[in-house]
């Protein structure tokens, strides 16, 4: 199967803002925010002025979006350099398997290079997600248990 990797444009919005609405059930949600409000929060993050995020999208041969990378640039990392952080990496269940995460991977690795300052590249995954675990276990990638992740929910 043949896939093109490329950066999300504003008309990417609808087809993200339905890709994450079945990451988001993918992962166990029980309430998805109307479609109205997706789009909105898809625009404001990816093209708003400043862009909150990044994203990389998946397109099969169809032209149809199979999955994507999501991730911001942070700092400071290591001294005063920067780092990629990767939020969110999905692809779709029937494309599972194909490679397409670790083309997705790799793509990630040539933009951390080409931004000067870039040091890293650090992204979780759930303790309880022995799939992704395993992925990323198959790409040579260690897991680090040094940090402990803190969350509050912003009314």
């Amino acid at each position: 199967m043949s896939v093109t990797i490329r950066p999300a444009g504003t008309g990417d919005v609808r087809a993200v803002a339905e890709l994450v609405e079945e990451m988001d059930r993918f992962y166990g949600e029980a309430e998805v925010q109307p479609l109205q409000e997706r789009l909105s929060q898809v625009t404001q993050a990816l093209f708003g002025s400043p862009p909150l995020a990044c994203a990389l999208l998946v397109e099969d041969e169809d032209g149809d979006l199979v999955g994507l990378a999501a991730y911001a640039f942070l700092w400071p990392a290591a001294g005063s350099t920067h780092s990629l952080f990767l939020k969110e990496l999905y692809v779709r269940d029937t494309f599972r398997h194909q490679g397409i995460g670790a083309r997705l991977m790799s793509e990630l690795r040539v933009l951390a290079a080409a931004r000067p300052g870039c040091t890293r590249i650090e992204w979780m995954t759930g303790r309880d997600n022995p799939g992704a675990r395993a992925f990323y276990r198959s790409l040579g990638f260690a897991e680090f248990d040094e940090k402990i992740v803190y969350r509050i929910e912003v009314p």
